[in-house]
Parts: C-alpha cells; structure tokens; sequence
C-alpha cells in the first residue's frame, strides 16, 4: 500500500510524536535518529530533513509535549465553575497520581537539560507557564473570596515543587510512597496553601 503523503506540518507532528515515544522508551541520552526513523518506517535523511541533529529534533519533542500539556491545563482552568473546583482539578491532573502523561519524560528532559541548553530553556518556560497559570487561578479566588492565600505566586510555587517531587519518587523509586498517601499529601498542601482544612477542599464533611 502506498504510504499517505503528508504535508510539512503533518510530517513534522508525526516525527514529534515518535521522538516523544522513543524519549519515554529508551532515555534521552540512548534514543537515536535510527530509532525515531524505525518506529515511522521512514529514513534518517527525512528525520533529518526536518530536524537537523538529534538535539533539535530532542528540543522539539519537549517543546510539542508541553505544549499538549499546557493547552489541557488551560482547558481545566478556563472551566466555568469555581476558581477551588478548577484549581483542585488542574493539581489533581497534574499530579503524579492524577492522568497527566509523561512524567518519565519530563525527569528525563530535567536531567538532560543540566547540560543542554536548549532543552534548559524548554523546561524552564514550561515551568514558568504552569507556576504563572496556577498564580492567576489562585488570585481569581481570593479575589472572589473563596479561600485565603496571601502570596499566590509562592503558593504555585511551592505546590509545583511538591507536585514535581513527588513524581520523581514515584517514577524512580517505586514503592517509596504509595499512590493513596501521596494524593492525600497533595490534598493536604493545597488545603493548607488556601487557608481551607482538607474537608472543605474535598467537600467531605
């Protein structure tokens, strides 16, 4: 059967989502241009056409994924419920423990980017965007006075650094915390950063 000619965009989204697998499969540091040409049935030199060494194509792969994982996330947020109900959901998502995809992907990407700087600068943007995404949801319900929280900003902050610890020992150390104990921990800290008690956050009495 003949293979479907597909447009530049196409291609390219096509090779991106192949990269991404081939990161989560084999790691940054083992995952080929042969690898990502293998998995499409397709040559090096197309792999190369579009991206012109591994670490563009790696740096592209990581920008596609958080830029899947930032349009969800504002698709949580932009929910019209409460500002608590659309918070809660978007940490839960994110959690390590929640449905959120990729988080093998992400400590890799972490780990390579201590010496690529491209993809350092990937990760921090991400970072930058879910932190400043977080902060504004949070002030949207102090001002509607649904909870208290006097530094948005280092509530994000420190529920991020939580949320991204957590998912570490989950992914690399598996058994060192179990699901149901870390999503009660996550539970906890929101609470705790919105001056609410874990009840009122859950809506358990």
């Amino acid at each position: 059967m003949a293979r479907v000619r597909l447009s530049v965009e196409e291609r390219r989204e096509e090779l991106l989502r192949a990269a991404i697998g081939q990161i989560e499969a084999r790691g940054v540091a083992s995952v080929r241009i042969a690898d990502v040409a293998s998995a499409l049935g397709v040559s090096n030199a197309l792999v190369l056409y579009h991206f012109s060494s591994k670490e563009k194509l790696v740096a592209a792969a990581f920008t596609h994924a958080a830029e899947g994982d930032l349009a969800h996330l504002r698709g949580l947020l932009g929910r019209r419920t409460s500002a608590l109900r659309r918070l809660r959901g978007a940490v839960r998502w994110y959690a390590p423990t929640g449905q959120a995809k990729g988080w093998r992907l992400w400590i890799e990407g972490w780990a390579v980017s201590l010496r690529e700087p491209a993809l350092r600068d990937v990760a921090r943007d991400l970072d930058r965007r879910w932190k400043a995404a977080l902060t504004e949801v949070i002030a949207e319900g102090v001002a509607a006075g649904e909870f208290r929280c006097p530094d948005p900003a280092g509530a994000a902050l420190r529920l991020t650094a939580l949320l991204d610890g957590l998912a570490v020992q989950l992914t690399s150390y598996p058994g060192a915390v179990s699901r149901a104990r870390a999503t009660e921990w996550v539970d906890e800290a929101l609470a705790r950063e919105l001056g609410l008690t874990p009840e009122a956050l859950t809506g358990r009495r």
